[in-house]
């Protein structure tokens, strides 16, 4: 009972965090920034960015007319919250809609960098999604003998995965993530792109669907 108490409470602590730290982005400018921390220049809203999935992982069909990116953070309750909104897109839009995962581990979530190797040393074994839906259903265990545990459920090499976990191509592939995000002006998670329409944190399926339909009426 008492660790449920802590954990619950350590939850609520780091989603305050993430919601003061968004508020404060949000706020207003006062004037010039402060001497040598210049504010960073968020994602216009209103203008389409090219966005390159690269080696993405993309689950739902290759050819969709519509592409959600999704920059994230498996250890954010915000990233795990939207989840469930995804899933909804995908049973909403069929193949009308694919989804791409970008790497995004932020630095106040220590456990996060050892979560996205194990899931992109899955995504070289072809098991990506199994790996990130295990990951975020047990979002409070992200040690690393948890993703072990996980690739022995699904089937994997566990020597090759274990190599890749610690790999320098696969560390290489979540700082290729983070470049792009950060060129791109992305400063928190969950953050997408679709078709290049950005659209900030865990909003409600409602605030995707609109976005989605205008887009699905420019391609028709």
């Amino acid at each position: 009972g008492g660790s449920f108490f802590v954990a619950s409470s350590l939850d609520r602590a780091t989603a305050q965090i993430e919601q003061a730290t968004a508020a404060l982005e949000n706020l207003p400018g006062d004037g010039a920034p402060s001497a040598g921390r210049p504010r960073p220049a968020r994602p216009d809203a209103e203008r389409k960015y090219e966005v390159e999935i690269g080696e993405a992982p993309v689950r739902g069909n290759p050819k969709a007319a519509v592409t959600v990116v999704e920059w994230s953070d498996f250890q954010c309750p915000f990233c795990n919250r939207v989840t469930p909104t995804l899933a909804q897109i995908q049973q909403e839009y069929g193949d009308r809609v694919r989804i791409a995962f970008k790497h995004m581990p932020l630095s106040i979530h220590p456990q996060a960098p050892a979560a996205h190797a194990a899931a992109e040393a899955a995504h070289r074994q072809g098991r990506f999604w199994e790996m990130h839906d295990l990951i975020f259903e047990n979002q409070r265990d992200l040690s690393p003998e948890t993703f072990e545990g996980y690739a022995e459920k699904l089937g994997l090499d566990l020597e090759r995965f274990r190599r890749d976990v610690a790999a320098a191509d696969v560390k290489k592939r979540l700082d290729e993530d983070m470049r792009q995000a950060s060129a791109l002006g992305i400063t928190g998670t969950p953050a997408f792109f679709i078709n290049g329409r950005y659209l900030s944190g865990a909003q409600p399926f409602a605030n995707f669907k609109r976005l989605i339909d205008e887009v699905l009426a420019e391609e028709s």
